[in-house]
């Protein structure tokens, strides 16, 4: 998580020095000297180079503080300032998602920009390197594949920045494990970390610390948040005051939007109710004090709903919040808490993006005193019920996301009618941009509901409503990656509350992904588990879909006598069930692996029995499909006549259904056997017939390749 993003670099100047009219201000104040020895650290000679042997990787940059000291600030100007796109930025710039990652490009010494991503959750934890390397690899546009680990993606992006020159930013580091199977192996980039202390392990590394900012500085921030004449008034009083905030950016932010807050208050005022705050108890640190007693000042300062609300704010999954967030979590209306999270962030509490679906950020140095007061001040049962009213809100949201997709008219469409309006879209468009804004927020919000374990029925109807929106905005091929998370965090809750038949589907869905994905042998295992799962819940679908899917995990492996055994057990299944649409596929699954292991006779039955499955259902197209592949199988046991015969009644089926490119096939293949059965005229008349049906010789010639190889 980012530290709370402010100006702390530039030139110190003493108290009450107003900047030149029509200047433009500087973008950090009091951090020159950490930028010119930053500087100075890139063109250094490394141990390799001292060694004689070429740099193996990325030159690493490390600004190390306590969290409020503006080292994300710092390490942003920087970074910025390199790669060219103009310095320092607020967190949310770049993709619009606060305050995760940032990308952009830029024409300085890195023309491929900067990319930036956070390494530790709100709650402290740091971020699992697989959704790190996810993060980066979706801001180079890369597509991630679903379920892939640690090592693969770390693979991945190493060889996405092996050929680009850019500043990749790893904010808030806990340890160097997090960071070094990042590094890019690429002299031509440059990693800029932050954390709180050394990174010990990656060799080359001198950490750039930071403490307060000068005095002079100091007031200046000051300054810029209540202007210049409280300042000038009292100048001896506010360096006083800068002084009892240990020079931290964070907390000068917070004690300015108090003074910014209270106009009639004076530099003095503040500095006496600050000084007057008690003591932080022994086990903080020393160095966190500052900051914990300007926080409180603000806290205790607001009216007693606003204060709940700005503690609710701590539950805000990935640090995020929108208005409805915000409601829900302190049960007011949506205006209420629209009105509150814009006085935050005008007291310096949150920060913004400004977008057109408005996100709202806990600054990650104020994330834990949040949480501390939330435990201190507001009871469990409370807490509890805040989160709840949190989650339901969101599902409700998800509903209205995905029904505003469904046609008008619709079930979920008079549904969405019932639900009241500020929960509703008006379309859409604007319905798919919400869920892309709040899409890490609500893949959070999964992941924490399911990790809380107490409130496990809703967040199975989260986990279920997110997964049919990305469904219906995305598309489940684009989705992969999400949904292979979400499936897993069903798994988790069904494996926990002992639900075999959700266990069953979770690990269906997870398996077929899998299997998309090449991992086939993850996948046999997951459908033999799900079989499993299916039968423990007497799941009849389950069951046969699980047998089915073991079948086709073996046919792709090509042991075709398991998949012909399988196939078989779950066709016999679907027989005692009546489920004819599923036994004429089955016997064409049973037909093609008969094939491919060349039982010619066992693979000519059931393709038969397939053709006659497709007849009893009425569909002409189908059965004439399967009748084509009896006549290749009659072709592959050399009985010529047999297939011409079969493939003629294929054709004339295909001519009732309508299906002009399987009679162009059809024609073809006619003509290739005429041609074996050495009747070369009659073979001319059947390609004739199948360039006049597509009307293009290269389309034809396009389907008979095709068909040849299948």
């Amino acid at each position: 998580m980012t530290d709370q993003a402010v100006d702390t670099s530039g030139p110190a100047e003493a108290a009450g020095t107003q900047e030149s009219p029509g200047a433009a201000p500087p973008r950090l104040l009091g951090r020159e000297r950490e930028l010119k020895a930053l500087r100075g650290d890139i063109a250094r000679a490394g141990l390799d180079t001292l060694a004689g042997r070429k740099t193996p990787r990325a030159r690493i940059l490390l600004i190390a503080g306590r969290p409020g000291a503006g080292r994300s600030a710092l390490a942003e100007e920087l970074a910025g300032a390199l790669a060219g796109t103009g310095g320092a930025r607020d967190s949310s710039a770049g993709t619009g998602v606060l305050p995760w990652a940032a990308a952009g490009t830029g024409s300085g010494d890195y023309p491929d920009g900067v990319l930036r991503v956070g390494l530790t959750d709100p709650g402290g934890a740091p971020v699992p390197t697989e959704r790190t390397a996810g993060e980066i690899l979706g801001l180079l546009g890369r597509a991630v594949p679903p379920g892939a680990d640690e090592d693969e993606l770390s693979e991945m992006v190493r060889e996405a920045l092996a050929v680009r020159r850019l500043v990749l930013l790893l904010d808030d580091a806990a340890d160097a494990e997090q960071v070094d199977p990042l590094l890019p192996e690429n002299p031509d980039c440059l990693v800029v970390a932050t954390s709180t202390g050394p990174l010990t392990g990656i060799p080359g590394v001198r950490p750039c610390t930071l403490g307060g900012l000068e005095t002079g500085a100091a007031v200046r921030l000051l300054s810029r948040a209540i202007g210049q004449v409280r300042i000038t008034v009292d100048p001896r009083t506010a360096e006083t005051l800068a002084e009892e905030c240990g020079g931290q950016p964070a907390a000068l932010v917070l004690i300015g939007g108090w003074l910014a807050a209270h106009p009639m208050a004076s530099v003095a005022d503040a500095a006496k109710r600050l000084h007057e705050l008690p003591e932080a108890p022994e086990r903080q640190p020393l160095g966190a004090r500052p900051l914990a007693r300007a926080f409180r000042l603000v806290h205790d300062s607001l009216p007693q709903t606003a204060a709940r609300m700005l503690r609710l704010l701590a539950l805000a999954p990935a640090g995020l919040a929108d208005a409805h967030t915000a409601s829900a979590l302190a049960g007011c209306s949506v205006s209420a808490a629209r009105s509150a999270l814009e006085d935050f962030v005008r007291r310096g509490l949150l920060r913004t993006d400004g977008a057109v679906h408005p996100q709202y950020a806990v600054p990650g140095c104020l994330a834990p005193l949040l949480r501390q007061l939330l435990e201190e001040l507001d009871r469990p049962g409370e807490v509890q019920l805040a989160r709840a009213r949190m989650l339901e809100r969101t599902v409700r949201r998800l509903q209205s996301c995905r029904a505003v997709t469904e046609p008008e008219g619709s079930a979920a469409r008079r549904k969405l009618a019932g639900l009241p309006r500020s929960l509703r879209f008006p379309n859409a468009v604007e319905a798919g941009a919400w869920l892309r804004v709040r899409q890490p927020a609500l893949l959070a919000s999964a992941r924490l509901a399911v990790a809380d374990g107490e409130l496990d029925t809703l967040a199975r109807r989260l986990v279920a409503a997110l997964v049919r929106a990305l469904a219906a905005h995305r598309g489940t091929e684009e989705a992969a990656p999400e949904l292979y998370g979400l499936h897993r965090l069903v798994l988790d809750v069904a494996q926990r509350r002992n639900l075999p038949r959700e266990q069953a589907a979770a690990l269906l869905n997870l398996a077929d992904l899998d299997a998309r994905t090449g991992r086939t042998h993850d996948a046999l295992t997951r459908y033999r588990a799900a079989l499993d799962a299916g039968r423990a819940a007497k799941d009849l679908y389950a069951t046969g879909r699980a047998m089915e899917s073991v079948g086709g995990a073996y046919e792709e492996l090509g042991d075709f006598h398991r998949a012909a055994d399988w196939y078989g057990r779950a066709l016999a299944q679907r027989l005692t069930q009546g489920e004819q649409a599923d036994e004429a596929r089955l016997y064409g699954r049973l037909g093609a692996v008969h094939t491919y292991a060349g039982r010619y006779g066992e693979a000519l039955r059931h393709w038969r029995a397939a053709a006659a499955g497709h007849r009893r259902l009425g569909d002409p197209a189908a059965r004439a499909r399967a009748l084509s592949e009896a006549a290749r199988v009659q072709e592959y046991a050399g009985r010529p006549h047999d297939s011409l015969r079969t493939c003629r009644e294929a054709a004339e089926l295909a001519r009732r259904a309508g299906d002009v490119r399987l009679q162009a096939a059809l024609q073809l293949r006619l003509a290739d056997t005429l041609d074996r059965l050495g009747d070369p005229a009659a073979a001319r008349l059947h390609r004739g017939a199948a360039d006049r049906l597509l009307g293009e010789e290269g389309s034809t010639y396009e389907i008979r390749s095709a068909a040849t190889e299948s």
